[in-house]
């Protein structure tokens, strides 16, 4: 999952804590736990070698808590509650990183898997997606169990092998396997949003926790002549026009609109933003056009209010002297929260209207369900921030990108979306990218904040 919020570090004062926990998460990143998109390069000792390490870091955790292996590779705690009827709560991360190709290499500062502790970071991949949250998570709970925590709801921790291509064996499983025994959560808490500075202009810093994610589309639209030999063309190719039918898709982008999670984010930082600023948002029956034409300037907030559109592949020709009989566009949309699957297609028909375009889907989720932020679960959330951080300002926020949520959403009451970190501006190449790194400030921070999560939605005065 690649954050899509702008994010810049926050000065924090942490009380100080051990210096083993970014030494786990060295050793974690260490264990090359790669996820390819081709699933004959899958190796899979170094999940299991990962298995091993969590099992022998944490033994209070393994002696007190449930494990079970799901899907080989996935794996799944239960720490059961001393009240059986209420409805249990999930904390995730993912055990899984993307691979760094060969010619990055050269580029990073420490090697991408070398764990190396060094400036007050801990760099490598995965570091912040997403072994920091695991480790953090794992970091907390043993410290809970140490201290005697008993909970009233049952825990759940779920961290699936397959997140960065799909999730489709690790999380699905998980989920299907307690969806078997009626399990319905009261909330959960995956990756997404974080801690930001200064987004969208707002002065100071706000906790931004993701309450829906968008959903995704691919589709791919195919251009058909007769070819040929290039030195007698005919008046139309199939590669103009397939690119007719393109530059009309990026003329006409689906509309936007500041309603349902844009509005909720926006209202909510109302009082962090510049007063021209906020009377704009404020007063958004007046204002509004002039807000959508400010927000569509970026591409980070043009996404919060829009169905987006993006030309991803082009294929056609396969030689200099030949017309090809067919050309192909992939486009890839991320679904604003109350657009559909089949209405996205849709006005891509209208928007191409051309008959002779073919229209094939290749992928599609559709978008998530919109977690409350008036209930219990929100409040659990805010209360952990205020906890570790008092008086942060909290708002809801949409995630861009896709996360396991997609699948544990299926049987919660409340998905949300957060990483208890905070980020530089340079971090935001980061996951995914060259030199990915987290602060070892940032782990404290984050295991302090698991902690307080789990005994404000799961401890003695959870109801």
């Amino acid at each position: 999952m690649r954050l899509a919020v702008v994010v810049c570090v926050l000065a924090l004062s942490s009380p100080a804590f051990a210096a083993a926990p970014e030494e786990h998460l060295a050793a974690a990143i260490r264990l090359e736990t790669i996820s390819h998109e081709d699933p004959a390069q899958f190796r899979s000792e170094p999940f299991l070698a990962l298995h091993r390490f969590l099992e022998a870091t944490y033994p209070q955790t393994h002696a007190r808590l449930t494990r079970e292996i799901v899907s080989d590779y996935s794996l799944l705690y239960t720490w059961r509650g001393s009240d059986a009827k209420l409805a249990p709560v999930l904390i995730t991360a993912h055990l899984d990183v993307v691979p760094v190709t060969p010619e990055a290499l050269p580029d990073w500062d420490y090697p991408p898997f070398s764990g190396e502790i060094a400036g007050g970071f801990v760099w490598g991949r995965g570091s912040l997606d997403d072994k920091g949250s695991l480790i953090a998570v794992f970091e907390a709970v043993e410290q809970l169990v140490a201290d005697g925590f008993a909970p009233k709801r049952t825990i759940y921790l779920a961290f699936g092998h397959d997140e960065e291509i799909g999730g489709g064996h690790g999380a699905a499983a998980i989920t299907e396997l307690l969806r078997s025994r009626g399990v319905r959560l009261w909330m959960s808490l995956d990756e997404g949003l974080a801690v930001v500075r200064g987004a969208g202009g707002i002065t100071g810093s706000a906790a931004l926790v993701g309450i829906a994610e968008k959903g995704f589309l691919t589709l791919d639209l195919t251009a058909r002549a007769p070819g040929g030999h290039s030195s007698t063309p005919s008046r139309e190719s199939a590669i103009g026009r397939l690119a007719r039918a393109v530059q009309r898709l990026e003329e006409n982008p689906l509309p936007a609109r500041i309603e349902g999670v844009a509005a909720q984010t926006f209202d909510a930082l109302a009082n962090q933003l510049p007063v021209e600023r906020r009377l704009v948002i404020q007063n958004r029956a007046v204002f509004g056009p002039l807000l959508e034409w400010f927000l569509a300037r970026d591409p980070a907030t043009n996404a919060m209010i829009r169905t987006t559109t993006a030309v991803t592949m082009v294929r056609g020709g396969v030689k200099e002297n030949v017309l090809p009989q067919s050309a192909t566009a992939t486009v890839n949309f991320r679904l604003l929260p109350g657009d559909t699957v089949d209405g996205v297609i849709a006005r891509v028909r209208e928007i191409l209207d051309d008959d002779g375009i073919e229209i094939a889907k290749r992928t599609a989720d559709e978008a998530s369900a919109v977690a409350k932020t008036d209930g219990p679960q929100f409040a659990a959330i805010v209360a952990a921030l205020h906890e570790v951080d008092p008086g942060l300002p909290v708002a809801p926020g949409l995630v861009l990108g896709g996360t396991d949520t997609k699948w544990y959403g299926q049987i919660s009451e409340a998905g949300y979306r957060f990483v208890p970190f905070y980020f530089d501006q340079s971090d935001l190449r980061r996951p995914h990218g060259t030199d990915e790194r987290i602060s070892v400030e940032n782990i404290g921070w984050g295991i302090r904040f698991y902690g307080a999560l789990i005994r404000h939605a799961a401890g003695a005065g959870a109801k």
